[in-house]
């Protein structure tokens, strides 16, 4: 019974430490007051990368968002984020919507 226990709790331990560590595919708002938020008729995206945590490249700022969108004035952004297996390979992107 204590064999069983303690390997449950291993399990439990390790899940909770290792989650997201795999695969993580997140996307949160850049903005505080999200019940006024009018997203507007264009979208942009802009991103960086990294690789092996030792080379990063890329603009993902907002105004290079607006830029790839075509984007005058800026509504609303998220912030898209995918990393891949331990961080060998992360993407971050912002999203910015305006018209």
């Amino acid at each position: 019974m204590v064999k069983i226990v303690k390997t449950l709790i291993a399990t439990v331990a390790c899940s909770l430490l290792l989650s997201g560590c795999l695969y993580v595919n997140t996307t949160a708002p850049l903005d505080v007051n999200l019940d006024q938020t009018r997203l507007g008729e264009k979208v942009g995206e802009a991103s960086q990368h990294a690789v092996l945590w030792s080379v990063a490249w890329g603009d993902a700022g907002t105004k290079a968002a607006a830029r790839n969108g075509g984007i005058t004035t800026i509504n609303h952004a998220d912030r898209k984020t995918r990393i891949y297996f331990f961080g060998v390979y992360m993407r971050s992107t912002t999203v910015v919507y305006g018209d």
